[in-house]
């Protein structure tokens, strides 16, 4: 399902404000080490020899999948552009990226407080809700509900919104192009160029940055921030 021209009408300005900063991008990965983050991995509480889930291999950061976990940038972040190139190399399977993270193993006692961005092969471009909550266009076709099911960010509710498109992923080995651009309350997302999904009304508009781990091996050879007008950026 492609996007129209109401999409397109809404989504312009935007992106034209995000090229007209004339900021320079931030690597969020210097390629040697996990410098400016931090890991949350709860199989780690109890066994401190656990293996890591997060590794720098060949210049790349890799999300190994297993143990379960969140590899978390230590500063927070609110309004800019953010650049994902990523592929799974093997087996096809699960990760994502969450934006305006905070409060850790906020559900299921594993993810954090945030809107994450689908990168489940074959879904990639989804929005889940996690303890924070977010707006699209045709709510009631896109983010569908069960039995006495709200929308919202908890156990009970419906958290998954569907993306636009289902066919924007590159062949698997081949590297995606992922970009998010986060502004005030809106969240807007492309995949190989094409508008994946674009959200408004978010419920929180800065934290961290995390890139999971969930069952599946992901290469990332590029994560880098673009500051969008009045940027913040805490530790």
């Amino acid at each position: 399902m492609k996007t129209g021209l109401t999409t397109l009408a809404v989504l312009l300005p935007i992106l034209a404000f995000a090229e007209e900063t004339g900021k320079k991008p931030i690597s969020l990965f210097n390629g040697k080490d996990l410098a400016g983050w931090h890991a949350d991995i709860p199989a780690a509480d109890k066994n401190k020899e656990v293996e890591p889930s997060f590794v720098v291999r060949d210049g790349m950061l890799v999300s190994l999948g297993t143990p379960g976990g969140h590899l978390i940038t230590d500063k927070k972040y609110s309004n800019y552009k953010l650049v994902a190139e990523y592929r799974f190399p093997g087996k096809p399977g699960n990760c994502g990226i969450l934006v305006h993270a905070s409060r850790p193993r906020a559900l299921y006692e594993m993810f954090p407080a945030s809107i994450e961005v689908q990168m489940n092969s074959g879904h990639a471009g989804d929005f889940w809700c996690i303890q924070e909550n977010i707006v699209v266009p045709e709510m009631e076709k896109r983010r569908p509900r069960g039995k006495n099911q709200d929308w919202g960010g908890t156990e009970k509710d419906a958290r998954r919104i569907l993306n636009l498109t289902d066919d924007s992923e590159k062949p698997l080995g081949e590297w995606n192009m992922m970009e998010i651009v986060c502004k005030g309350g809106e969240v807007v997302v492309h995949l190989n160029g094409d508008l994946v999904n674009h959200g408004k009304e978010c419920t929180v508009e800065e934290g961290q940055l995390a890139v999971q781990a969930e069952g599946a091996e992901v290469e990332f050879r590029k994560l880098e921030l673009t500051p969008l007008g009045e940027s913040r950026e805490e530790k």
